[in-house]
């Protein structure tokens, strides 16, 4: 059952140094990409078939949601509710940049249904933001914590980096000692990733670009941890903390390999066991928007994930949360013949790190311990996907 939706805006101020997500930038109220956007993005939600019951959860990522006006993002809300139903408990999230119009809009969300908010503050020190080109000043994160505040939100995020060009222990903690004091009920700690066609990746290459080294990447997740959970926040992924009743109900839907909608330039959907990624240009999605709207419907291919591919994507996704993963009710999808032989490579596995405490077990739910486990999280994580490739059973004969 489909009952999640992702919507992609596209639009930003500029681009920051990290970011290789599919982005337009451009804030203008009266681009023209931005009006030939959003009718597009309202073609497709109006033109996908509805697979079940209503949405449980709408998330809004990009780019920048919060260059939405108010009326823009009562629009989107018009058309999804249309074409699929709310559940009266829907969570509905967006993602705001401190310093956007969106911050001011924040009231005007929250009476258009919008009920979790997700502030992209990444660091509370000027020389970071700055380093990583946000376009965000530490005087715009107080004032948006302010806002959110004044305007009554409980259930709201902040995202922070670690392991940003220049950044030290001292940093970090004063990031996380200044993230606790603005009371936000849910937080991200987000791991620097260098991609590919970046600005740091770029620098990096050409060695203009110096990173915090390893060891002390591994200090700073350390002390968030502890720092974190002695604040009453729950590790309950690798890289997300929250308070007891308020984990992100859209992305556990994602570590859950659940099914969900995507809407947008770049977003992909998983449903009826099919993955598939919209175009991640802009003239790209709008080309194939218009094409859906001549066939009068969105049509997606129709290759369903193999069920060992759906196997192997539900555990290392499962195994991201501290709830970790039931693998007998894993292996039910799978053709009776096979699961005995999965179970065996899979055990065998997780029992090597078991050994080293950074995996548990309770009955039939294995999970990673934090912080070690979700430390090596990668390791281990790397180490069964190549396992369970390389030893695929040979199909049954029929």
């Amino acid at each position: 059952m489909s009952q999640a939706a992702y919507v992609h805006i596209p639009f930003c101020r500029q681009r920051c140094h990290y970011c290789d997500f599919p982005v337009v930038v451009d804030e203008r109220l009266d681009s023209p990409w931005r009006a030939q956007y959003l009718t597009a993005l309202c073609q497709e939600i109006r033109l996908t078939p509805a697979v079940s019951g209503p949405l449980t959860s709408v998330f809004f990522g990009g780019g920048t949601p919060s260059l939405l006006t108010p009326a823009e993002l009562a629009l989107i809300l018009q058309h999804l509710e249309q074409q699929f139903g709310f559940a009266d408990s829907i969570e509905i999230s967006l993602e705001a940049d401190p310093g956007t119009p969106g911050i001011q809009y924040l009231y005007d969300y929250r009476q258009l249904g919008v009920n979790r908010l997700s502030l992209g503050v990444q660091s509370f020190v000027p020389a970071l933001l700055r380093g990583s080109g946000r376009t965000h000043t530490v005087a715009d994160i107080e004032e948006a914590i302010a806002q959110i505040h004044q305007c009554g939100w409980e259930n709201w995020s902040l995202d922070l980096i670690q392991g940003l060009p220049g950044q030290t222990l001292d940093d970090w903690l004063f990031s996380l000692t200044q993230a606790v004091l603005a009371r936000p009920t849910h937080l991200s700690t987000y791991d620097l990733t260098l991609e590919p066609k970046t600005r740091f990746y770029r620098d990096y290459q050409r060695q203009r670009l110096h990173l915090p080294a390893e060891e002390l990447t591994v200090q700073m997740y350390e002390i968030a941890h502890a720092f974190l959970e002695g604040h009453g926040y729950e590790h309950y992924e690798i890289s997300n903390y929250a308070r007891p009743g308020y984990t992100c109900r859209h992305n556990l839907t994602y570590w859950r390999n659940q099914p969900y909608y995507g809407f947008g330039m770049g977003a992909t959907s998983y449903v009826n066991r099919v993955r598939f990624q919209r175009p991640a240009t802009m003239r790209a999605y709008l080309d194939w928007v218009n094409q859906q709207v001549q066939k009068g419907v969105v049509h997606l291919p129709d290759t369903p994930l193999a069920p060992e591919d759906e196997l192997i994507e539900s555990l290392l996704l499962g195994l991201r949360l501290r709830e970790g993963v039931n693998l007998s009710e894993l292996l039910s999808r799978m053709p009776a013949p096979v699961r005995p032989i999965y179970q065996a490579k899979i055990q065998q596995m997780l029992q090597v790190y078991q050994d080293q405490g950074w995996v548990g077990c309770k009955g039939e739910r294995w999970f990673l311990i934090p912080p070690q486990g979700f430390l090596m999280s990668n390791t281990v994580l790397t180490q069964v996907w190549r396992a369970m490739e390389i030893d695929r059973p040979a199909p049954a004969p029929v």
